[in-house]
Order: structure tokens, then sequence, then C-alpha cells
């Protein structure tokens, strides 16, 4: 899972009314461009080896392959506009160049997908290309119904796609590494030759079997030799994330994360994985539901060299939590990478100004860089705790599996929430120190930190989960708004309330519950009217930050973008 720092748009920098009709000209689409902040994220190379710093330049040409794979799984016909694009002389030209790069396709995600080029389908389809494109759920479901078990399940594969034929119409199942075939093999001979320049034991493992796992779509082996990655360079590359299967969260987008490991920082956040088995066990859940936790989850802090794919399209990512795979999950855990330079991007270019607006002045003070980075974190380790592998209707399945399309939202949720809720715990038991001052600061960032998330919208995950359980603590007292258009923690209800809403998702997982979510998401994932109001207030200001990776630029790598 994903931390982005993230059937109604909203009206950021410019209403999709403006472009319903006719197509953004130059000023509109720089206008949506400026909603990204140009940020240069420095990182320092200095004290890589020799071989390491040959090593890095081909895992970041590998990066710029996974860029097309990826694009090649959003739309079929992504990568051909992208050529279409880069040949183009004029101001427009440029212009609708940089907004594609940013979203790596034609739609705004800030935008609920809309189309900003012609001659591309007005929104991006649910399935992106992982399904045809007239598919519906029903069609998939009672195909899948009559197929044999192990044919059905490789249709619900994580590293599948679904392809129709042009003249019997009938459908087939294509491994990724079938169907991506071309940039997979690119992709696995960079991994070879970067394994082969590195001296670290366990960077070269995980390449090489990487690379392997390019070819024939087995991933577990290399899951578990990234799980025990320690290197100088840390690099995520692969097929992950179910985010841009909107219509039921099965197939994985391939993305790359090119980094270099803070060991100073690492070692301060250590201590959090020993105590996340006591968070379990006393988790505001029936105690039926608790588990017993694989093995003790490995956190990273890094600092970002380039990311790629699904890793840099849009919003940008924060930390993310892998493996998905619950057979590596159940007896390794997961692991929590910290992209600490993007999250201090993130926190300056926009979260400063908005606490601006949002917060009474009185409560500013309480706005933490330190809050901001460690709720990151214990969302990310929320991701592996509570349900996972669960029973319904008599079945051994999955949260994922029963929750389908809403799981995204509500394990978002969940993750927000439980991060909260752990945090509160270690202040309780003496495990974080700090006082009523630091809780304050928690909350307050929270609070601040939500209107980042909501102005990505709700038609994406983390936006629409974060309405959700904003609208619920307005309802339980915790959050207020106030009459000069600003809000604030009621710190005497906040704890409770929070607990309370933690059960309430983790029960709903626990379950299985589809209706229940789906009833949850209809009462609470609205951008209500004061919110919309603090909402509209923030034109001005970026909801993002667009990185520009200099170190990467410093070395003599081809290049795949417009810069």
């Amino acid at each position: 899972m994903r931390c982005i720092l993230l059937p109604l748009a909203l009206a950021i920098a410019m209403s999709i009314s403006a472009f319903t009709e006719t197509f953004p000209d130059t000023a509109q689409l720089k206008e949506m461009a400026a909603r990204f902040a140009p940020t240069p994220l420095q990182v320092e190379i200095s004290a890589l080896s020799p071989g390491d710093r040959r090593a890095l330049a081909k895992l970041i040409q590998a990066g710029h392959i996974v860029d097309r794979i990826f694009m090649e799984q959003l739309w079929s016909g992504d990568n051909a506009l992208y050529e279409k694009l880069l040949i183009g002389q004029t101001p427009l030209d440029r212009a609708r160049l940089h907004l594609f790069w940013i979203y790596k396709g034609p739609w705004s995600d800030l935008d609920a997908h809309k189309a900003f080029l012609p001659d591309v389908p007005d929104r991006k389809p649910l399935g992106a290309n992982f399904y045809p494109l007239d598919m519906s759920r029903e069609g998939f479901d009672k195909w899948v119904a009559k197929l044999p078990h192990d044919r059905a399940a490789a249709a619900k594969s994580f590293f599948t796609v679904i392809r129709r034929d042009s003249a019997t119409h009938q459908l087939s199942i294509v491994p990724y590494h079938q169907a991506y075939r071309s940039y997979l093999e690119q992709a696995a001979q960079l991994l070879r030759e970067a394994a082969g320049e590195t001296q670290n034991d366990s960077l070269k493992r995980f390449l090489n079997l990487r690379a392997q796992a390019f070819l024939n779509d087995d991933y577990y082996a290399s899951d578990i030799a990234w799980m025990d990655l320690d290197a100088p360079i840390d690099v995520t590359i692969g097929p992950y994330e179910t985010y841009n299967d909107e219509l039921f969260g099965y197939k994985a987008s391939f993305e790359a994360y090119v980094c270099l490991k803070d060991e100073v920082e690492t070692q301060k956040l250590k201590g959090f994985s020993s105590h996340l088995q006591e968070v379990e066990d006393h988790l505001p859940m029936d105690p039926q539901y608790r588990t017993k936790l694989g093995g003790l989850m490995p956190i990273r802090v890094v600092n970002e060299v380039l990311s790629a794919g699904d890793g840099n399209h849009g919003v940008q990512t924060a930390a993310y939590n892998l493996p998905n795979d619950e057979k590596v999950v159940q007896p390794k855990g997961s692991k929590k990478v910290m992209l600490k330079n993007v999250q201090h991007a993130k926190f300056e270019s926009t979260l400063v100004p908005i606490s601006k607006l949002v917060l009474p002045p009185p409560a500013r003070k309480n706005l933490s860089f330190d809050s901001f980075f460690t709720h990151i974190l214990a969302h990310e380790l929320s991701h592996g705790i509570g349900p996972h592998e669960i029973r319904a209707g008599g079945r051994s399945t999955s949260v994922r599996l029963e929750l389908k399309d809403l799981y995204s939202t509500i394990e978002e949720a969940k993750a927000d929430v439980t991060g909260l809720f752990m945090l509160q715990y270690f202040f309780d038991n003496g495990i974080l120190r700090g006082g009523a001052g630091a809780e304050h600061r928690l909350y307050t960032t929270y609070l601040a930190s939500s209107f980042r998330t909501l102005r990505f919208g709700i038609t994406e995950a983390h936006g629409r989960g974060m309405a959700l359980q904003f609208n619920y603590l307005l309802d339980h007292g915790a959050f207020i708004a106030r009459e000069d258009g600003t809000f604030e923690v009621d710190y005497g209800k906040v704890k409770d309330a929070v607990r309370n809403l933690d059960r309430e998702l983790l029960t709903i997982e626990a379950h299985g519950d589809y209706a229940g979510a789906q009833a949850m998401l209809n009462r609470l994932a609205v951008i209500r009217p004061e919110v919309q109001r603090a909402l509209d207030g923030m034109n001005h200001i970026p909801v993002d930050i667009e990185p520009v990776f200099a170190t990467a630029d410093e070395l003599v790598l081809p290049k795949h973008s417009y810069r």
C-alpha cells in the first residue's frame, strides 16, 4: 500500500466545467500543471562506491522502462500518444506534453480523470488496460464463474491481463511476462547488469531474482529477497499496487523507486516495529480477529533519486508498505519505506501554506514536520496489522478479495486511523514521550494534513478515505468547524472518536463486509460545504510537488522524458 498524502471533482485551480466541451488551451494547461510545484530532490551520492554508482545508473535506466510499461497498462494508446506529443513544437504542444508527463497519460487525476487532450476516451477506463474496454464487473464475474478453479485464480491474479480476440470475441488470460515481454526483457538485462556492478550481496541477490521474475511472473523469491535487502541503494521495482484497476483492484501496476538509504534516520525508527504485536493485541476490535504477526517488520528511511511508473504520476508517493502478496506478508511481514526528502518537500510546499488557512492562529504553533513524518510511518506500519486473511461466508478468503473495488479506500482510511490509535497508544504507555504537547502536535498536524489529501478529490482512494475520516470526526465533535472558516481539534473528544472509528473500519475488514463498507462511504465520503469553502480558498497553493531529479540528471543516462 502507498501513502500519497492523499462522484465529485474538487475545484482546485480549475473546474472540470472549464473544459467539458472544449479542451484546455495553453494558458489553462499551464495553470493545471502549476498545481504541481517543480521541486528539486537533492540526494548526496558521493559516499557510494564506484560500483554502486554504476549500478545506480543502470537502475535509473530500468526505471525509465518501467514508465513505458506503466503507460501501456494505463491505456492501450498511451505510448503511441506520448511519441506523438514528443515531436510537437508549438507552445500548445509543449504544454500538453508537460501535463501528460505529470500524469503519464491524457487524464487529469485531480479532475475526476477527465481527458485534457482530444482523440482519447473522455475519462480513464475503470479497468485501465487490464481488461477489454467494454468489460463490466458483471461480465467478468459471469465469465470467471464458468472457468475451472485454476483458470479463475489466474484471471484474478495480480500478474495477468484479460484480452478479447477481435475476430472470435473470445476472452483469454495473458501473463504479464508475455504481455510486456519486450520491455521486461530490457529491464531484466539492466537489473542483471546492475547486479554485476554492486558488491552488496543482498542487492545483488534481489536484482538477479527480480530480473528472473520479470520473465516468468513468479515474484515470491524476489519479494523475500527484497524484504531482506540491506544496501546503500534501496530499490523497489516491479508490479505492486492495484489502485489503477478500478473494476476490481486485482491487477498490479509497474512502479520503480530508486533511493539511497538514510542509515541515521532508519536506526531512529527501528524501535517502532518491535511494538507492533503489542499494538495488534490492543486494537479496538473483537479479540478473535487479532492475529500473530508474521515477523519483525523492517523500516527503511530513504531519499529518492528517481521514481517511475505508478510511483510517479500525479500526486507523489510519500511512503509505501510492500509487498502486497499475502504469501510473503504472512511469514515475513511487510517493509515500510519512508521517502524523507519527498515528505519534507510536500510539507514545505503545501502543508505549511495550507495550515495558515485552515488553522486558527493559536493552533498553528502545533504544526510539526516530526508529527507529519511520524504519522506517515504509523500509517504504513498499520497496513501490516489488523485483518488480512479472513473467513467470510464459511470460506477462507482475504479482505482485499471481499471488499473488491472498495478495498483501497477502506484500507487507506483504516491505516490513517489505526496510525493515530497506534501513536496514542505509544504516548499512553511511555513508548513515545512528549506529553500533551506532543499529542496536540499530532492531532493538529493530522487535521491540517487532511486538507492536503482532500484536495486530491474523492475519486481517488486516499482522498475518499480522508473524506470518510474527516466527516466522522466532525460528526463526533473531535474536529470543530469555526465560524471564521478555520478548523480546530477538541482534544477532549478526539481520542475516543479515533478509537471508535478504528473499531468500525477494522470490523468491516474482519467481516469482509462489502455492504457495510459501501454504506459507510455513501454516508461519509462526501465533501461538505464548510470543507468545500476551505478548499476553494486554496487555489493559489500547489496541490503537490513535481519532482525534479537533479541527481539522475547528473548521470549519463538515456532520457525518456520531455525535460
